[in-house]
């Protein structure tokens, strides 16, 4: 054996130095000490929210917990896909102070519009993959958890806007940014593959598909079609406290269930779960109609949940039977080996 591979023998397995287990140490205590930054600025927040819809407190009590709550999302946004977390939270507050003092409509509605693509996308980034189907149903649930704290910065904001169009431009903002980060963690298209690409560009179309649709039978509708259209509507809402929505049905909850489940086994499910989005931004949006009380808006998500799980779990049982083993003790037996590694919730992306 030469001198220069028995000296590189010797390094290889020498012991890390106290100043590696240092930085180690160091880069492990400043990731905490972000998260609890983070952790601080929601709680408090979300309880200046609560504290003004008790009417207790000052009248801008709810705007300071708007900023603050959007301030900390961003934050961890950015620590989740390896950007800059200090940078983004600063200028996110800075820009929702701006905006609460100047008072200026617009201003106001781009504060509100930017609250509501970070909680969405947050929503997601945060989900973790899933072996069992049980498991992807519990993180569709953290999301929209998420996405219901966000959804209080969102109204707490004031933002003066049309309804419809709020929400078509966060959902299309949402999903476009998603887009981007999985991209970026993807290394480009490439990673995806032809499977996932197919999902993405079906996904996509679905999306554009369900926007497009709902905004020309709106606007153009004949009143004959449209009676019948907005009868079942209100008797479906007099009858049961409120409507589902279609979107969160169809392509969010089943996207971000078959996607976390899909992300145990191969990489191209974060091209499914970032349709996720479609739920969480109309969550983080439900507030924002005036004509919504707390129970509808519960009840709204609610109705949109369960049938999403029970279209969610359709999926991934039929894409196991064309992609996976046949039978149960096969399945399980895939389901434990299905530990494809990705970092903790809290830890970066990246």
């Amino acid at each position: 054996m030469s001198s220069r591979s028995a000296s590189g023998k010797r390094a290889a397995e020498r012991p890390p130095s106290r100043l590696a287990k240092n930085r180690v140490g160091t880069s492990h205590h400043r990731a905490l000490s972000l998260w609890g930054v983070v952790a601080a600025l929601v709680i408090v927040g979300f309880a200046a929210e609560l504290l003004s819809i008790a009417e207790l407190g000052p009248r801008w009590l709810d705007q300071a917990g708007a900023v603050a709550i959007t301030a900390g999302f961003t934050t961890a946004l950015a620590a989740r896909t390896g950007g800059r977390p200090v940078v983004a939270g600063v200028l996110a507050g800075l820009y929702g102070a701006v905006a609460v003092v100047w008072g200026n409509e617009t201003v106001l509605a781009g504060a509100a519009i930017g609250s509501a693509v970070v909680t969405s996308v947050l929503a997601v980034m945060l989900t973790v993959p899933a072996a069992r189907f049980r498991y992807a149903a519990r993180e569709m649930l953290i999301s929209l958890a998420v996405a219901g704290v966000g959804a209080f910065a969102v109204v707490g904001m004031r933002p003066q806007v049309s309804l419809d169009a709020f929400d078509f431009v966060t959902l299309g903002l949402a999903f476009a940014l998603a887009l981007g980060l999985v991209y970026r963690l993807g290394a480009g298209f490439h990673g995806a593959g032809r499977r996932g690409v197919v999902m993405l560009l079906v996904g996509t179309v679905l999306v554009i598909l369900a926007i497009t649709y709902a905004e020309v039978f709106r606007r153009y509708g004949s009143p004959g079609l449209l009676e019948p259209v907005f009868d079942a509507v209100s008797w479906w809402r007099a009858e049961f406290g409120a409507v589902p929505r279609p979107t969160v049905v169809f392509v969010g909850v089943p996207g971000l269930v078959w996607g976390c489940h899909m992300r145990a086994r191969r990489r191209q499910g974060w091209w499914v779960a970032i349709f996720g989005v479609a739920a969480s931004a109309n969550v983080a949006t439900v507030l924002l109609n005036p004509a919504t009380g707390w129970l509808e808006a519960l009840l709204i998500v609610v109705y949109s949940v369960l049938p999403g799980l029970a279209l969610g779990y359709a999926v991934v049982r039929l894409d196991q039977r064309l992609t996976g083993p046949r039978g149960a003790r096969a399945r399980r037996a895939e389901e434990a080996l299905a530990v494809r590694p990705e970092p903790r919730r809290f830890s970066p992306l990246l």
